[in-house]
């Protein structure tokens, strides 16, 4: 059997805000699982990615620029590998996430989906939003101000201008979800699936887990919120992916936000071979379709 050779894409710096270390850590323990199946893999900047490209047609991924979604989309029509998808980091971008679960049934805020020089006050209250987070809606988060917690219409009203001062055109807002704030990591096609209340932990990349703060244990299915995940993932397209969601005081559960490879920080050992199993799985399926 021929060597398998992967091009790992490792994400860029600007992309992983408090996490470059964690992110660094599970994308070489994924790649050091595939090299012990047997497979050469290369690691490569971004930046080395989109300046040079890559020979390999087997493409590994943690990319987040826009420069090089497209580019990996490019090669997937191609036909080549990609892992996670380019369409499918593409649908983790707020807007698009945001349509995607709400048109096909996924438990989800409700929401609004804005221009940030629209005039919002008489929306948000028609639609009986209160405390709500605006989440700007063309691209990834880079930033803590990104992502912004409002108690009000008129507060809201206030942050959607500085968005839009700050070039950022479109913008969603989810009404505010009480309850337990979970944090989950899952592998698509694998039995890996890990969740814990990040607050309780500990764990944050820019604060917010102290909006809802300490979880109160609220019982909830969770095999139910493992095929909610699993759905999600299906409907986005993304393999490796990890999130956030809220259980209410009825136990009804709801995400708040999916991710395109994640930093599985506490989970970082469990989850490198699943993540390389999911790869092999999917190079025998792209080597049969090719014969």
């Amino acid at each position: 059997m021929a060597e398998i050779k992967i091009a790992g894409i490792m994400r860029a710096g600007a992309y992983s805000p408090n996490h470059i270390g964690n992110d660094t850590a599970i994308f070489n323990a994924a790649a050091e699982q595939l090299r012990k199946r047997g497979c050469l893999v290369n690691i490569y900047s971004e930046e080395q990615f989109n300046g040079a490209g890559v020979s390999e047609d087997i493409i590994l991924n943690m990319c987040r620029e826009r420069e090089s979604i497209e580019r990996l989309q490019r090669l997937e029509d191609e036909g080549r590998l990609v892992v996670n998808s380019g369409y499918g980091i593409e649908n983790c971008t707020r807007e698009r996430m945001t349509r995607i679960l709400l048109g096909n049934g996924i438990p989800y805020p409700d929401s609004l989906i804005v221009d940030t020089d629209e005039a919002v006050k008489p929306m948000l209250k028609k639609s009986g939003f209160k405390s709500c987070w605006i989440k700007r809606g063309d691209f990834h988060a880079m930033h803590k101000e990104d992502v912004s917690y409002v108690r009000h219409p008129e507060e809201a009203q206030e942050v959607l201008q500085e968005y839009f001062l700050r070039g950022i055109k479109r913008a969603v807002i989810n009404v505010h979800l009480e309850g337990d704030l979970i944090k989950f990591y899952g592998v698509r096609g694998t039995a890996f699936f890990y969740w814990f209340y990040p607050f309780d932990a500990g764990h944050s990349k820019y604060g917010y887990e102290a909006v809802n703060g300490k979880s109160q244990g609220i019982k909830f299915d969770e095999q139910e919120l493992k095929d909610i995940c699993n759905r999600a993932a299906d409907e986005l397209n993304v393999e490796v992916y990890g999130g956030d969601c809220i259980v209410g005081a009825d136990g009804k559960m709801r995400i708040i936000d999916f991710n395109d490879w994640p930093s599985f920080a506490p989970c970082r050992a469990e989850a490198a071979p699943h993540i390389a199993k999911r790869v092999l799985g999917m190079v025998k399926e792209w080597e049969q379709k090719r014969k």
